[in-house]
């Protein structure tokens, strides 16, 4: 790690000068039918490799809810020969990191490495026996499953993580989005369920990867194949359900807390839809701008209901959520929700003034280059780009598509995707 740091002088204005041009973003298919994502970036010494498979917890089996978090977990505690013990000291030695992790659409698996042949070619070599030849140690297996159980019975206990488990329920009820891990579910996974699930999921045909660094196309090429020629065959992940919008409904959550956690959302909008770009403006002026959004202006400095408010959209596979969050003392959760819930009604019907949408674009476009001042962050956006599917210039053209955005696209996008007869709150230790 130490020869990482002799380089990271140099990371500010290497990302700087990609983000003001644009990465260019190369795209083949492999022979093993894996969708392959490249670009070639040859300022510094590092590689970096993410291997995305459509095998997150939405695709959990029923009954089971956790298979496909514990597959991810335990992919790189054992393959090949190697236990957990041994790939992390091999990765050690060569200055390498595995890291990654599983959302509701995606199982995640990355590799960064010097790109010198003498460090890679190992590097992966291990993140190739990772990827091919998983071992689900039992041990190890008996280990995360009591560890996973623990953690779920603690989270049930804080009202942050009840108030999300219950969001989420209720805005997807009935649909993968919206199943939730439970220490009972976990308690039903048995050894045997992990290997079957990787079979039908971990296969390159479901698989993209993405590759950013010290890499020629001819090689990058080469390593595609043979990081994806060892995987089970299988088909491409078949398309989840659709999302419905929920009824609107409210839940309060009895909890000894001294603080109310609030929630309010919706299914709104999924990776690739343009509408991301009114939609990302216009959040920025209502709740995702921090102290000069209205919900804080309002909410926290006119009337001190809460420390911190916030609104964000989410996109995902199938439309993802819109969500205001906040917290305040117990006997202010009323007055905080319904204030809130105004200053929403009044965005939706008048959208921002052209101070607040100019301030918006400057601050959208002006912090941009900092989403792409680091390999591993070009890597993160190349990996979403090529996962959902979205466009190959998606970078190169964001701050463009940021600033032809109107007022009156603004509104035109939040009518669309944000439903006031469709939102979903939940209230947890309010009064």
């Amino acid at each position: 790690m130490k020869l990482f740091k002799l380089f990271a002088f140099l990371c500010l204005g290497l990302a700087t000068q990609i983000a003001c041009a644009g990465p260019k973003i190369e795209h083949w298919v492999a022979p093993s039918g894996t969708r392959v994502f490249f670009v070639e970036n040859h300022a510094l010494p590092i590689l970096d490799v993410q291997i995305d498979f459509a095998a997150g917890t939405a695709y959990d089996p029923v009954g089971k809810t956790g298979v496909a978090s514990m597959v991810r977990s335990l992919l790189e505690m054992g393959a090949d020969g190697m236990d957990e013990t041994q790939i992390a000291s091999r990765m050690a030695d060569l200055g390498a990191k595995l890291s990654g992790g599983a959302d509701m659409d995606r199982a995640s698996v990355s590799l960064r490495t010097l790109s010198a042949v003498d460090k890679r070619v190992p590097a992966l070599d291990i993140l190739r026996a990772v990827l091919a030849s998983p071992q689900f140690p039992a041990e190890t297996f008996a280990r995360e499953k009591a560890r996973t159980i623990a953690s779920l019975k603690e989270a049930l206990t804080r009202p942050e993580a009840i108030a999300g488990r219950a969001f989420w329920s209720a805005m997807y009820p009935g649909h993968a989005y919206g199943q939730q891990s439970t220490p009972e579910s976990v308690a039903e996974i048995g050894r045997d369920d992990l290997p079957a699930f990787y079979r039908t999921h971990y296969t390159a045909a479901r698989a993209t990867l993405a590759i950013v660094g010290d890499l020629s196309r001819a090689d990058a090429e080469a390593l595609a194949q043979q990081l994806t020629e060892g995987l089970p065959a299988g088909a491409g992940a078949a398309p989840l359900s659709d999302t419905l919008l929920p009824v609107a409904v409210e839940q309060r959550i009895a909890h000894p807390a001294a603080q109310a956690h609030v929630l309010i959302g919706l299914p709104a909008i999924k990776r690739g839809d343009p509408d991301i770009f009114p939609l990302l403006v216009g959040n920025y002026s209502l709740g995702g701008g921090g102290f000069v959004s209205r919900l804080m202006k309002e909410v926290r400095d006119k009337r001190g209901f809460a420390y911190s408010v916030y609104s964000y959209f989410h996109p995902m596979a199938l439309p993802g959520p819109f969500q205001i969050g906040l917290q305040t003392k117990k006997a202010q959760a009323n007055d905080a929700l319904k204030l809130t819930r105004e200053i929403l009604a009044s965005f939706l019907t008048e959208g921002p003034s052209e101070s607040e949408l100019k301030a918006a674009k400057q601050n959208l476009v002006g912090s941009f280059p900092l989403r792409l001042d680091s390999n591993r962050k070009i890597l993160e956006n190349v990996a979403v780009i090529g996962f959902y599917g979205m466009p190959l210039d998606y970078l190169e053209t964001y701050a463009e598509n940021i600033e032809k955005v109107t007022v009156a696209d603004i509104k035109a996008a939040f009518s669309r995707h944000v439903k006031p007869g469709h939102l979903v709150t939940i209230v947890v230790a309010g009064e």
